[in-house]
């Protein structure tokens, strides 16, 4: 295979990127550029911002990543937990570290008036970012 098919793989592979694409300008409020070219700053109009929402918006991202390696270094915790790998000592302050950052989300989630389920991204046919009910 030759020419476009084979630099881009099997057409099912080229139409599930392109979903993804979507989903993820979807997720971000992006829009096509202007097909009017002659604008200089017709990158900057694709993005949708509001003035009175960016510091909230900016927070729910930092938030949706900082709740994904919360989430990860929790399962980590319980798999090393698991095997054996942890003295009672280590068990006991990686507890109370996760539940200390688990306290201090919840804060901040309510100082921006966010809730845990804001931060769980649509990613499209991938499905959300986070487990669903911390499954």
């Amino acid at each position: 295979m030759t020419g476009p098919d084979h630099a881009r793989g099997a057409t099912g592979t080229s139409a599930a990127a392109e979903d993804v694409a979507h989903a993820a300008a979807r997720a971000f409020g992006l829009s096509p550029a202007p097909s009017d070219e002659r604008c200089p700053s017709a990158a900057a109009q694709r993005l949708h911002t509001d003035p009175d929402t960016v510091e909230r918006d900016l927070m729910k991202l930092v938030l949706t990543i900082v709740e994904l390696l919360r989430q990860l270094m929790e399962r980590t915790a319980i798999h090393r937990v698991d095997q054996g790998d942890l003295s009672e000592a280590q068990e006991e302050r990686i507890g109370m570290t996760l539940m200390v950052l688990h306290e201090r989300m919840t804060e901040l989630c309510d100082r921006y008036d966010l809730t845990m389920d804001d931060l769980n991204l649509d990613l499209g046919p991938l499905g959300s970012l986070l487990p669903q009910n911390g499954g």
